[in-house]
């Protein structure tokens, strides 16, 4: 299996740890996004996600006045962008996330949704799927 470099998003939303959830869902939706990266000091502190918002709303807080650094998850799933398909599906599945950041060399690079994974799959398997046709026909 290949690795996970060819779906790495690597224009990746950031948002300050000092702004608000509502800021983060602002941003998130305008993007068509799941998830920000939030930093603060130039380095990430944590990842807010779709699933983090609604927990917030479920709690009857005001995304107007909760801050990101106050409700951010920040233990942090990491991976190299060359994990296999596999190796990022499982630690989603162990660490009950949609998201893993990419670093490289200590920076973040990029971050891959279990979306992005799902498509690299599918492409996959096309490929495999044209290739055995051609054997078998050719």
């Amino acid at each position: 299996m290949a690795d996970i470099s060819p779906k790495i998003q690597r224009t990746v939303a950031l948002v300050d740890e000092n702004k608000t959830v509502f800021d983060a869902a602002t941003v998130m939706a305008g993007k068509y996004i799941g998830s920000v990266v939030v930093t603060g000091s130039s380095s990430v502190k944590g990842i807010f996600t779709e699933r983090d918002l609604m927990r917030l709303v479920a709690e009857r807080k005001n995304p107007a006045e909760v801050k990101l650094k106050d409700v951010m998850r920040t233990d942090l799933v990491s991976v190299a962008p060359t994990e296999t398909v596999e190796q990022c599906l499982a630690l989603m599945r162990t660490n009950r996330c949609r998201h893993l950041l990419v670093f490289e060399n200590d920076q973040l690079s990029g971050i891959i949704s279990l979306r992005d994974l799902a498509a690299l799959m599918l492409e996959e398997k096309e490929t495999l799927i044209g290739q055995l046709t051609r054997y078998i026909t050719g």
